[in-house]
């Protein structure tokens, strides 16, 4: 099996994929817990736990596919350059700054939700009058005034960086399969269904949400329409590339056959569209915790699935 993750074209390897599927969890989970606080949540209390769920774990994610990208694409002493000297006709490069944007945006957004908690956390560590204390809040409160009004401005470079993923790897010109103008919208759609996974595994299984509040019956109904989409997403894709002709219609059949084709049809066909479309058939009663739970989980199995699928197979087949 070692053979399938090594071949001689390949220019990017498996953290890649990982690196795409954090990114797409950050952005995924930013964008569910903004539609959820502005248009679904009647008060802070019913949004609270996604609220929690996205503060802690999309800057985390962000940070993971970083650490990925800064070890496995470049020397990580100098990759401070890349942070600093920007190329505009270099996508990598523009997505370093967009990282950049989005996460100081993020966290302004995050300050601004929990200016309370953080204010706190300042009178423990330098004590509630001083110098050092009153300095702290005094940035603390700027950056807490800008985040109150960055919800819709995060809400667009969410959907930027859900998008980009897709964007970085159709900059393979050389590889017919990546590059695809559908690529974007279909990493940003399985972005936003990662998302929801990881907001229902962490507000179910850890924060122990009721599965029928009002954030949850919203993530939960949401699901099943992006689902079809990604189905529809898959056809539209696979289809393209197949009556494109040549190399694109032999890329196609190579993706779709074989040890990938079996990774493509039972890991993200199977797993993250047929099997959640059964169990949504199930009788009210036996959609559970347990059964949402391990649904949220294959869910971030199969979207993983999904982007390791694309970056091996798209390199199968060189224009």
């Amino acid at each position: 099996m070692d053979n399938y993750f090594h071949f001689d074209s390949l220019v990017w390897h498996w953290p890649i994929a990982i690196y795409l599927f954090a990114v797409g969890i950050s952005s995924g989970m930013v964008l569910m817990a903004i539609i959820i606080k502005r248009w679904v949540a009647s008060d802070a209390a019913q949004s609270a736990n996604v609220m929690k769920a996205t503060a802690i774990t999309a800057p985390l994610m962000l940070f993971i596919g970083l650490g990925i990208l800064v070890f496995d694409l470049a020397k990580p002493l100098s990759f401070w350059r890349v942070m600093v000297f920007y190329n505009p006709t270099s996508i990598m490069s523009m997505g370093v700054a967009l990282f950049q944007v989005y996460s100081i945006v993020l966290f302004l957004w995050i300050f601004s939700t929990y200016q309370q908690a953080f204010s706190s956390f300042g009178e423990r560590i330098f004590g509630q009058h001083s110098k050092a204390q009153r300095f702290y809040l005094s940035l603390l409160n700027t950056a807490a005034g800008f985040g109150k009004k960055m919800d819709l401005v995060l809400f667009f470079l969410a959907i930027l960086l859900g998008v980009y993923t897709g964007f970085l790897l159709s900059a393979l010109k050389s590889f017919p399969m990546l590059n695809n103008p559908l690529l974007p919208v279909l990493f940003l759609n399985s972005g936003v269904l990662s998302g929801i996974a990881m907001l229902l595994v962490i507000c179910i299984g850890i924060f122990k949400e009721p599965m029928h509040s009002v954030s949850m019956k919203f993530v939960h109904k949401i699901e099943l329409p992006l689902i079809l989409f990604e189905g529809l997403l898959l056809i539209s894709f696979f289809t393209g590339l197949y009556f494109g002709g040549g190399q694109k219609m032999v890329a196609s059949i190579s993706a779709l056959s074989g040890f990938w084709g079996s990774v493509f049809w039972l890991g993200v066909v199977g797993l993250g569209i047929i099997l959640p479309l059964l169990v949504t058939q199930l009788p009210a009663g036996k959609q559970n915790k347990p059964v949402m739970l391990t649904m949220s989980a294959i869910a971030l199995l199969s979207v993983l699935t999904l982007r390791v699928f694309i970056l091996y197979a798209g390199q199968l087949t060189i224009a």
